[in-house]
């Protein structure tokens, strides 16, 4: 063989292999489908075995496609940051998602219990970004520096596709963490006192009768709800962003993931965190 059909060869090899790394990533009619299916509150097919790169090229698709139909970002969630989620989803690292200010809902919000294809809730926990130093924090205590608020939240996630049961770590980033709805409690000025508080607090979800349907502890979300933040920021810059000011961030499930029904309120109390902060939402037909 001559040289230069040896070049031609390996260049031919090369370009091959890029186009199989990339072969999965959803295409664009694949992606306005599942976001048709997504407004439309309707299931869509399960995501194929994908790589973790291309869920999130099909992530990113997806993320702009719903820009067109729900307008501005507010910022980013972060799935899978709970060991027991992570065990659930056979994934051993979180996942990003992007949040839509469209998707942000007050206290007391009421929802349809049918409020997307696939509903659940879980108690979350958001904060507030107040600058870009977020970036260069190392610790929980650094991190809170760098935050105007921090947020109870419900977070009402929707995994949209037909059997949510075969979704692994990658299928839950392709389609967007399944970011659909969440509800935030008032805001409150983080204190160096919370660094301890937020790993130790006992995070319980109660039912409009005060049961108690789950509960978790702050340290259940990477070892400290703020790690989350830490974690967010690196991949944030991993894929050529920066949080900037006013970014707001969901941290990640203190509790399972817990379908509505029809006529449940639902109240997320965070005791041991100062004031003890709830926020609360309810389901109707």
């Amino acid at each position: 063989m001559t040289r230069p059909f040896l070049r031609c060869l390996a260049a031919f090899t090369l370009a091959a292999s890029a186009a199989v790394s990339h072969a999965t990533c959803p295409g664009d009619v694949e992606t306005a489908v599942l976001v048709a299916r997504y407004m439309s509150l309707q299931p869509a097919d399960n995501p194929p075995p994908m790589s973790i790169g291309d869920a999130e090229c099909g992530r990113d698709k997806m993320v702009r496609f719903m820009e067109q139909q729900l307008g501005l970002r507010a910022g980013y969630k972060a799935g899978l940051t709970n060991p027991a989620v992570q065990k659930r989803f056979k994934h051993d690292a979180p996942v990003r998602g992007v949040l839509f200010s469209a998707m942000l809902l007050p206290d007391g919000a009421q929802f349809p219990a049918k409020f997307g294809a696939r509903p659940l809730f879980e108690a979350d926990l958001m904060v507030r970004v107040k600058d870009e130093g977020v970036h260069d924090a190392k610790t929980p205590a650094e991190v809170l520096q760098h935050l105007e608020a921090i947020i109870p939240l419900i977070e009402l996630p929707d995994l949209i596709v037909r059997d949510p049961s075969r979704l692994d770590g990658p299928g839950v980033a392709s389609i967007n963490v399944g970011a659909r709805w969440a509800v935030m409690g008032a805001e409150i000025k983080p204190t160096p006192a919370m660094e301890a508080q937020l790993a130790r607090m006992v995070v319980k979800v109660l039912d409009g009768d005060g049961r108690e349907l789950d509960r978790g502890q702050g340290s259940d979300v990477l070892g400290h709800p703020l790690n989350a933040v830490i974690w967010l920021a690196q991949d944030v810059a991993r894929g050529g962003g920066r949080l900037k000011r006013g970014d707001l961030l969901s941290l990640g499930s203190f509790s399972k993931l817990m379908p509505p029904k029809p006529g449940l309120w639902v109240k997320v109390v965070y005791e041991g965190l100062e004031g003890t902060p709830e926020v609360g939402v309810s389901f109707r037909e």
